[in-house]
């Protein structure tokens, strides 16, 4: 169990003492100090989080992207004709060079298989199941369970304090939705992220349903983010949490505002316990942010040197927020 409480006297005990714990605890010290000189009102103690690498691990592929492809094989009795159609046929056949030829849009042809052309109950259904029985690649655990146990109590240390944290995400929000309440404390009006197009239909049975249909609505990454954030939580946080360029704008975002600021960001370096990737990985790539970072002063978590757990199952913990 990671719940915090006004009475434990180390809010953060899978952190290491050093300048990125002092850096958050100051941080949370200040704003909080009624009648302080940079108190923040609790209304206005929005802090936002990126998932993929910034919550749980996104390595060897966005665990998203895992799912999708799992699901377009469990699918195929159900679609012959994709045994003829690419990039469906390279995909089912194993011919890995096929489906290379395929490029980006072929896997995002297959992925969009797997979240349209269902009902949102099915899908959310779909993902319970599939991370039931589902195993990390190196791990061998539930990919649920790949959460950061410092990000947890990190969440819970925020929200003892009077913050209100959400996910910001490039993920699907009905993908993450479904476990992110268990795994973070964080409830489904909480999450935003990527979305696909929904329609009203009166299904067979005459009731009402909604079907996912294969039209992107909108992207929460990059640019999109302070996009999402203003049309989904309406104020601008006081502090954001990243790990990757693909966080840069919300970073950005977070910094322009008025009053005390904190940006963080989760740099991968420990290979260990976890992977080491930064500049030149195809997947959370931390480049420009991390330029800005260093430049003007933002936290940067260094995986390897101030967290003394990754994961809550190295202690034997399950990792559950609850």
């Amino acid at each position: 169990m990671s719940r915090t409480t006004h009475g434990q006297s180390d809010p953060l005990p899978s952190w290491k003492d050093g300048a990125a714990k002092t850096a958050i605890t100051g941080f949370v010290a200040a704003v909080i100090k009624d009648r302080g000189p940079e108190f923040v009102p609790p209304a206005e103690r929005i802090a936002v989080f990126d998932n993929d690498g910034t919550l749980w691990c996104e390595q060897p592929v966005y665990f998203q992207a895992a799912f999708a492809l799992d699901q377009v094989k469990a699918m195929a009795p159900q679609h012959p004709e994709w045994r003829q159609q690419q990039p469906f046929k390279a995909f089912l056949a194993g011919d890995r060079a096929g489906l290379a030829t395929q490029g980006e849009k072929g896997l995002l042809t297959l992925i969009a298989a797997a979240h349209s052309g269902m009902a949102t109950d099915v899908y959310a259904q779909s993902v319970a199941d599939w991370l039931a029985h589902a195993r990390h690649p190196r791990f061998n655990r539930p990919y649920n369970e790949l959460i950061y146990q410092p990000m947890v109590e990190l969440l819970a240390y925020l929200r003892t304090n009077g913050f209100k944290t959400f996910i910001v995400s490039g993920g699907g929000v009905e993908f993450m939705r479904v476990w992110a309440d268990r795994a973070y404390g964080i409830p489904p009006e909480q999450v935003v992220g990527s979305s696909g197009v929904t329609q009203f239909k009166i299904g067979d049975d005459g009731k009402p349903v909604l079907m996912k249909l294969p039209k992107v609505e909108f992207i929460d990454d990059g640019p999109g983010k302070p996009s999402g954030i203003n049309r989904f939580i309406g104020r601008r946080p006081i502090l954001a949490f990243g790990n990757s360029d693909g966080d840069h704008q919300m970073l950005q975002w977070t910094a322009a505002g008025r009053g005390p600021r904190f940006l963080g960001i989760v740099h991968h370096t420990d290979a260990a316990r976890e992977y080491a990737y930064d500049r030149q990985s195809k997947i959370g790539r931390l480049d420009k942010a991390w330029d800005e970072a260093v430049r003007r002063g933002w936290t940067v978590v260094d995986m390897a040197k101030d967290w003394k757990t990754v994961f809550a199952f190295e202690r034997g913990s399950t990792g559950d927020s609850r």
